[in-house]
């Protein structure tokens, strides 16, 4: 039996390793794709401390998992698809296409997803013209003109990163004004290929085999106008991967799992990390904050546990 199980290999999940390694646990991080989260398709990261000049997200995550193994945590490459008490041999069980998985204690950093805008045509051109991935999808967007959605730092980093491939981007943005940080509106506001569509919702996505038009929303006065592009990049938020905790820990109206500052669930031995835990600001200093955090109170519980056995 493990004594302690991370699911999701993001900065959460890494750090949470390195400290429950350091800390003595036996630890084991599974992730269903690739390590590194949205860090790895993050073209460059210049908010994380420690790096003057900034740092690409795939050299800070493979960095981040050489420092792990190095501690002795062992990383693998399996989905979970549930977990579950294990009643009769205390601890839980995760549920995986190679069978359960047993462990003491369990540290959920599965992350978050793309939010889609749910409009009309969104689904059937995804891969066509819409993506929720600039960095993978770039070079498709060549020397065209194509609609970003989205005010926050994701999305103002991504519209300047597409900018050195299309010929126009127009950021679309319910609000009349920007959530991200004041200096990467500066260096949007400033870049000429970079556009602004206000107090707009796109409530369309026409094309036949690729995207061709959008069509948009004025918040303020309910006026459609369709606007010809040939991509649309979606970052309208984020979806909690949470689905294997349904009906098991308790989430909040958005689907984010609530702890406490140990980041403690409602359910004892297991925690959460990263932006997949209910807070205001997701970010990989956070995230590494609250995997530190999380392996700690893993070990807590395990001391507490065994001392409890042995009374």
């Amino acid at each position: 039996m493990q004594d302690v199980v991370i699911i999701g290999a993001g900065p959460a999940g890494l750090a949470a390793g390195i400290y429950a390694a350091r800390a003595g646990l036996v630890t084991l991080v599974l992730e269903r794709a690739v390590p590194g989260g949205k860090v790895r398709i993050t073209e460059r990261i210049d908010n994380y401390p420690g790096f003057a000049y900034g740092i690409d997200g795939p050299e800070l995550i493979t960095q981040m998992k050489a420092q792990a193994e190095r501690f002795g945590v062992a990383i693998r490459r399996l989905n979970v698809a549930g977990v579950k008490k294990a009643q009769d041999a205390g601890g839980f069980a995760l549920v995986t296409p190679e069978g359960e998985l047993l462990t003491r204690t369990v540290i959920i950093a599965t992350g978050t997803g793309p939010r889609p805008l749910d409009v009309p045509g969104e689904e059937r051109l995804n891969g066509r013209g819409v993506s929720y991935c600039a960095i993978c999808d770039a070079e498709e967007f060549l020397d065209k003109e194509i609609a970003v959605v989205g005010g926050g730092d994701s999305a103002i980093k991504e519209a300047m990163y597409l900018a050195r491939f299309a010929r126009k981007v127009n950021v679309i943005h319910r609000r009349a004004e920007l959530r991200a940080s004041q200096v990467l509106q500066e260096q949007a506001f400033a870049n000429e290929r970079v556009s602004f569509i206000w107090n707009s919702v796109v409530v369309e996505v026409r094309g036949e085999d690729w995207v061709e038009a959008i069509v948009l929303k004025n918040v303020e006065n309910g006026t459609l106008t369709s606007h010809p592009v040939e991509g649309l990049v979606v970052f309208a938020g984020n979806l909690p991967h949470t689905k294997i905790l349904e009906g098991l820990v308790e989430l909040d109206r958005m689907g984010f799992i609530k702890t406490d500052e140990q980041m403690r669930t409602s359910v004892p031995g297991i925690f959460a990390a990263g932006d997949v835990r209910s807070k205001p600001l997701r970010d990989i200093v956070t995230a590494v904050a609250d995997g530190a955090t999380a392996a700690l109170s893993a070990q807590k519980y395990i001391i507490l546990q065994r001392q409890t056995k042995a009374s």
